[in-house]
């Protein structure tokens, strides 16, 4: 695999079939995963975002369409939490191994609970980071489900 980092060979180790996408990665954008669908051509509602979240303290990876924002409130009762809020950048990269726009739910140093936004079931297929700034996963929601250990809930606002 010429384009190997930590989730696109976890990923392959599960025997899980994705597609990568390389674009050109504007570090300057306001909105990595916007930036990111526009550069790939295609609807922001299928090129997810990987952000970390802190619930009640513990870390959660929260993984939805690059348009939608998370409702707090949502992912904490989703993990089991009364609070939740936005990780730190630099617990973030600590605790995955990636670097903030380019965090993979895949692959993570250290694997965490992970909730994918219901509106995943939706699409015939959606895009990840594939584990660095300006790669995107093509997969299957279903394949994201499960090679992530994710649980679909409804959290975005």
């Amino acid at each position: 695999m010429a384009k190997g980092t930590p989730a696109t060979v976890a990923t392959a180790r599960a025997g899980i079939p994705f597609d990568l996408v390389e674009y050109d990665y504007d570090p300057a954008a306001d909105s990595v995963g916007l930036a990111a669908a526009e550069a790939i051509g295609e609807p922001p509602a299928r090129v997810f975002k990987t952000l970390l979240i802190e619930a009640d303290g513990k870390p959660v990876c929260a993984v939805l369409p690059s348009d939608r924002e998370v409702s707090m409130k949502r992912i904490a009762a989703a993990a089991g939490a009364k609070a939740a809020k936005m990780m730190p950048v630099p617990a973030a990269e600590r605790l995955t191994g990636y670097k903030v726009g380019g965090i993979s739910p895949f692959g993570q140093r250290k694997p965490v609970p992970t909730f994918v936004e219901q509106a995943a079931a939706g699409e015939a297929y959606v895009y990840v980071n594939g584990g660095r700034r300006g790669l995107q996963m093509r997969l299957a929601p279903a394949d994201l489900l499960h090679g992530a250990g994710a649980t679909l809930a409804g959290f975005a606002a």
